[in-house]
C-alpha cells in the first residue's frame, strides 16, 4: 500500500515537473517574442494591415544641346476604387462614367470587382481628377501621376521616341536611356482594419518619389527645325515618298539633326495619318511600326555615287591612282559580258582622275575598283567600318548588306565601285564619309551627351572619342580638296555658296526592281572643306519628275547651310564679306 502511494507521488512530481518545464519554456518564448522580437512582429502586423499605392516619379526631361526642353511631363491622375470602402457603388459608377467618359458597364465591372485596389483609368487630365476628388466618394482614390509631353509634337519624332502608359520608353532615345530617366516611384501607405477598411485616425504615410535624371543630347532644336522645314518643302515640291536628312559633326560624331519625313505626332503616337485604312488590329500595328520607323538607321538603300567617296579614298590610300592619272569614257565600260553605262551616255571623253570625280564618271570608278581588286577593296570595307554597325545610340540599327568576298566577281566589283548592288544605312554612309574627311579617324555617331540631375549638374558624361585611324591624314586632306572642287566646279555646283568652302558629292540611284523606275536622289556635303565642322546628308526617296541628286537634293542642302552656317558661327571668306558690304553700300547710295 505504501509502495503504491510512493509510486503515485513520484508520478505526480514527474507530471508537475514536466508541466513546469513547458510553462517555463512558454514563458521564455513569450518574453523572447515580446521583448527581443517585438519590432519585427510589430512591423509584420503593420504590413498585414497596410495598403500600398504608388506615387509616380517624374521622368527626366530630354534637353537639346543648348538646354531647350524637348520632352517633359504633364501632371495627370490615376483613378482607382477600393472595393471594401465603397458605400454607394451606383453613385460611383454614374460619376466616373460621366467624368471619365467611359461606358457604365465597364466602370461597374471595376467598381464591383473584389480586390484590394482596382485601377479604373490612368492618364486622366488633372482638372478631371480634381473634379472627381471634389465628389468625396468613399472608396474612390485619385492619385497623382505623370504623362510624357513633347513640346514640339513631331519634331525629331523618330529620334526622341515616346513612352507607353507606364511611362517606360517604347522607341527612340526614350527606350535607350529609359533607366537613366525613369526615376524611383514613391508610395502612399494606408492602415486598414482586418476587413480592409482604412482606419480614419491612422492617416497616411508617404515615401516620396525620386525624380529621374535629365538627358542632354547633341541635337540642336534650331538646326533640326531648319532641316525639317527644308525637308518638308522638298517633299511637297517633289511629291516624294519620304525625305531623310542627317546633320552631324565629322570631328566627333555628334548628331545635330536627324529628319525622317513623314514624322508623326509624339503626343498622339498611336494615331495613324488621316485617311489610313486597315482591316484588323494586326494590320494597324504593322502600319504603326512603319510610321515609327527611323529610315536613317533602320533601313538600307543603294547609295549610288556618294559611295564614290569611299572608292576614291581607298584607291588613293592604296596608291593605285594619282591625281593626274588619265582615263577615257566613251559612255560605258565592258565588264565580262556586261555593258555598264555611265550616267552620261554620250561619254565624258578624256579626263584625269580629278575630273572623273567632278563628273561622277562611272567608268573611272569601275577602273579604280578593278585596280584595287576584290581582296584589297574588301580590306578597306572592313578597315573603314562598313562591315559592322556604327554603334549609334538608337535601337534597331541595320547592318550593311554586302556581298560575301567569295561572291564578288568582276561585275560585282564594278557595280560596288560606283555604289550599286549592295545596301547601306544613311547613318553608316554619313559616319564613314565623316571619318574619311576628318583626318581619317573613325567616329561613333551619337545623340547622348550627358545625364544631368534636376539642377543641371552632370551625373554621367558619355565618352565617344574617335577610335581607329582608318585613313591617313594626307589622303583625308586630298579628299577634302577634291570634294570641294565637285561643288565649286563639278556636279554639286547647286550647293555652292559664295564665300564658303563646301565639299560634296551627288548621287542618283534606283530601287529594285529597276523596271519600276523609282529613284533615290541624294547629296552629301560638308563645310568648311578645309576644316569640316558640319556634314549634311540629304536623301529624297522616289521624287516625281526630275530625280537627279545634283538637281534636287543639292539645293536642299544649300538652303540648310544658308541658315545653319551663320548660326554655327562659321563665317564667310573675309574678301567675300568685304565685297558684299561694298555692294550693299553702293545700293544704298543709289
Amino acid at each position: 500500500m505504501n509502495g503504491m502511494k510512493t509510486h503515485n507521488r513520484k508520478k505526480i512530481v514527474t507530471v508537475f515537473f514536466c508541466i513546469s518545464l513547458v510553462l517555463i519554456f512558454l514563458a521564455g518564448r513569450l518574453v523572447y517574442l515580446m521583448v527581443f522580437q517585438s519590432e519585427f512582429y510589430s512591423a509584420q502586423a503593420q504590413d498585414l494591415h497596410e495598403r500600398e499605392r504608388d506615387i509616380k516619379a517624374a521622368r527626366g526631361k530630354i534637353l537639346d544641346i543648348n538646354g531647350k526642353v524637348l520632352a517633359s511631363n504633364r501632371s495627370v491622375c490615376t483613378i482607382s476604387v477600393i472595393h471594401s470602402q465603397v458605400k454607394d457603388g451606383e453613385k460611383i459608377v454614374k460619376v466616373l462614367s460621366k467624368e471619365l467618359e467611359m461606358d457604365e458597364d465597364a466602370v461597374r465591372k471595376r467598381v464591383e470587382k473584389v480586390s484590394s485596389i482596382e485601377r479604373v483609368k490612368s492618364n486622366v487630365p488633372k482638372e478631371i481628377g480634381d473634379k472627381i476628388r471634389d465628389y468625396k466618394l468613399a472608396g474612390v482614390k485619385v492619385d497623382e501621376d505623370y504623362k510624357r509631353y513633347y513640346l514640339y509634337d513631331n519634331l525629331a519624332s523618330k529620334v526622341l521616341g515616346f513612352t507607353g502608359g507606364d511611362n517606360q520608353g517604347i522607341i527612340g532615345l526614350e527606350v535607350v536611356y529609359d533607366e537613366k530617366m525613369m526615376g524611383t516611384n514613391g508610395k502612399i501607405l494606408t492602415l486598414t482594419d482586418a476587413r480592409g477598411v482604412e482606419l480614419a485616425d491612422a492617416g497616411e504615410s508617404r515615401q516620396n518619389p525620386i525624380d529621374g535624371n535629365n538627358l542632354r543630347i547633341s541635337l540642336d532644336y534650331n538646326i533640326q527645325m531648319y532641316a525639317q522645314q527644308a525637308a518638308e518643302k522638298a517633299m511637297q515640291a517633289k511629291e516624294a515618298d519620304s525625305v531623310s536628312i542627317i546633320i552631324m559633326k565629322p570631328s566627333n560624331g555628334e548628331i545635330m539633326a536627324m529628319v525622317n519625313l513623314p514624322e508623326f505626332n509624339l503626343n498622339e503616337p498611336y494615331e495613324l495619318p488621316e485617311g489610313t485604312t486597315y482591316s484588323n488590329a494586326e494590320e494597324k500595328q504593322n502600319l504603326l511600326n512603319q510610321m515609327w520607323r527611323n529610315g536613317c538607321i533602320n533601313d538600307t538603300y543603294e547609295p549610288g555615287s556618294t559611295f564614290k567617296v569611299i572608292t576614291a579614298s581607298a584607291a588613293l590610300e592604296a596608291g593605285v591612282v594619282s591625281l593626274n592619272d588619265h582615263f577615257f569614257c566613251p559612255g560605258y565600260k565592258i565588264v565580262e559580258d556586261r555593258r555598264i553605262r555611265c550616267a552620261r551616255t554620250s561619254g565624258h571623253g578624256a579626263q584625269n582622275f580629278v575630273q572623273g570625280l567632278e563628273n561622277s564618271c562611272n567608268p573611272v570608278f569601275i577602273e579604280l575598283g578593278m585596280r584595287l581588286g576584290t581582296d584589297q577593296y574588301y580590306k578597306y570595307f572592313k578597315q573603314f567600318g562598313l562591315l559592322s554597325k556604327t554603334g549609334i545610340d538608337l535601337p534597331g540599327e541595320a547592318k550593311t548588306i554586302m556581298h560575301q568576298k567569295k561572291n564578288i566577281g568582276q561585275v560585282e566589283l564594278a557595280t560596288i565601285s560606283f555604289g550599286q548592288s549592295f545596301q547601306i544605312t544613311p547613318v553608316q554612309l554619313a559616319t564613314t564619309i565623316s571619318s574619311l574627311i576628318n583626318g581619317g579617324k573613325r567616329i561613333t555617331p551619337h545623340f547622348g551627351v550627358q545625364i544631368e540631375d534636376q539642377e543641371g549638374n552632370p551625373v554621367e558624361v558619355f565618352d565617344y572619342e574617335p577610335s581607329a585611324q582608318i585613313l591617313s591624314a594626307e589622303t583625308s586632306n586630298t579628299m577634302r580638296s577634291l570634294l570641294e572642287k565637285v561643288v565649286s566646279e563639278g556636279g554639286g555646283n547647286k550647293a555652292y555658296i559664295e564665300g564658303y568652302e563646301i565639299g560634296g558629292k551627288t548621287a542618283t540611284s534606283q530601287t529594285l526592281p529597276r523596271s519600276a523606275h523609282r529613284y533615290i536622289s541624294s547629296f552629301m556635303c560638308f563645310a568648311p572643306a578645309s576644316d569640316p565642322q558640319v556634314l549634311c546628308l540629304v536623301i529624297i526617296n522616289n521624287p516625281t519628275g526630275i530625280y537627279y541628286g545634283g538637281t534636287i537634293a543639292a539645293p536642299v542642302a544649300k538652303e540648310i547651310y544658308l541658315n545653319i552656317l551663320p548660326y554655327l558661327g562659321i563665317e564667310k571668306d573675309p574678301a567675300v564679306i568685304e565685297k558684299e558690304k561694298a555692294e550693299k553700300e553702293k545700293e544704298e547710295q543709289e
